[in-house]
């Protein structure tokens, strides 16, 4: 891989550059083991920007973002921005790079490492072995339909609207990530919507359906209800392999499945564009867990999601699968040898800080790849 690709980190607020600083260290290892060399910019995002810019984005931020092959963040938003106007909150600046980068396919894979599944709230055999990817549609749907607001209808009552609304054209695209992620894996979609209740809900089944028949029949196709699909991930996890669902059930329902495995601290996330001529994604990697400002600055923080979603930044941004193999190797070593973060503290477990999870990652990336 050429040497000038390019990466953005954005720490963020809360733990945000604490756990980052961790994914910093195996950037560096790559660099000296590997010979896999990157260019790392920073800027700031959410709470962070706006103390320093007045805006949870800056604009020279988001160039950066377009001309950077994958940016990498930590996390945004605090109790400090809470009376902040919404669309200049934190979380904004987040909801700005999806949309000005095309971020429209989500991934959360929610797995359950061999040495955590007691940390589930569901039995071992359950969850034992899980290993989900769900595919949530990010840039269209209800949290972005118009008209929405809040208007006065007078005598004391009001009204807010917000538009679910989806076309052809978006329903596609992110059905085409899923097909093919399916391919790759399982060979089982899950195509998850209300199509009883809602006319968006039967376009996109009516849509997935073509398509399936069009471009992907080696796949095999199943269509749920979101809220049946809610029962069954709970009831039985291990049906799914691959998940395709709108925005509004895709955050519902990603959430759920991360608590399958035990703690939001363990787990990834991706949000690709589409590919140009070259195959090229504009693409955000981030831990699906929040800034967590009471335990910010106290080293206690879990790094692991954050390293795991830079190890889905080599496999999907640079085609370097088995270099990511080895990151998720590592982590998995960690675990079986007891190694534990408070968010993952068990009996009879080593609780350690963030510093020393990140030493041992390190270590162990040695011993993997000699």
């Amino acid at each position: 891989m050429p040497a000038n690709k390019k990466i953005l980190f954005l720490p963020g607020d809360g733990i945000g550059p604490e756990v980052m600083r961790q994914v910093r260290r195996v950037i560096d290892w790559m660099d000296r083991k590997r010979g896999l060399t990157f260019d790392v910019s920073e800027g700031l995002v959410g709470g962070a920007a706006i103390d320093a810019h007045g805006v949870p984005l800056a604009d020279e931020t988001l160039a950066e973002a377009k001309a950077a092959d994958c940016v990498l963040l930590g996390a945004v938003g605090g109790p400090k921005w809470d009376n902040i106007g919404f669309d200049k909150r934190p979380e904004a600046g987040l909801l700005a790079l999806r949309k000005e980068l095309g971020l429209f396919a989500n991934l959360r894979p929610a797995i359950v490492f061999d040495a955590l599944v007691d940390a589930s709230t569901l039995k071992a055999d359950v969850v034992r072995g899980l290993n989900i990817m769900i595919v949530r549609e990010l840039t269209g749907g209800v949290y972005f339909g118009e008209p929405r607001g809040i208007t006065d209808l007078g005598n004391g009552e009001r009204r807010g609207l917000n538009t679910q609304s989806y076309t052809t054209s978006e329903i596609r695209r992110v059905a085409t990530v899923a097909f093919e992620l399916a391919r790759q894996r399982g060979r089982k979609l899950h195509s998850v919507e209300k199509a009883n209740v809602m006319e968006s809900g039967l376009l996109w089944r009516e849509e997935v359906t073509k398509l399936h028949k069009e471009s992907f029949t080696d796949v095999e196709l199943q269509h749920m209800y979101a809220d049946n699909c809610a029962m069954q991930l709970l009831k039985n996890p291990k049906q799914f392999d691959v998940i395709v669902t709108d925005n509004l059930f895709g955050d519902i329902l990603s959430d759920e499945a991360a608590m399958l495995t035990g703690s939001l601290g363990m787990l990834p996330s991706a949000s690709l564009g589409a590919a140009d001529a070259a195959g090229n994604r504009k693409a955000l990697y981030e831990p699906v867990h929040g800034s967590a400002p009471d335990i910010a600055g106290k080293d206690i923080a879990n790094p692991i999601a954050t390293m795991l979603s830079f190890a889905m930044a080599l496999r999907y941004s640079f085609d370097r699968g088995q270099d990511a193999d080895m990151i998720e190797k590592a982590v998995q070593n960690v675990l079986g040898g007891g190694m534990r973060t408070a968010d993952i503290m068990a009996p009879g477990m080593a609780r350690c800080s963030t510093t020393v999870m990140g030493d041992s990652i390190l270590r162990e990336l040695d011993k993997v790849s000699s």
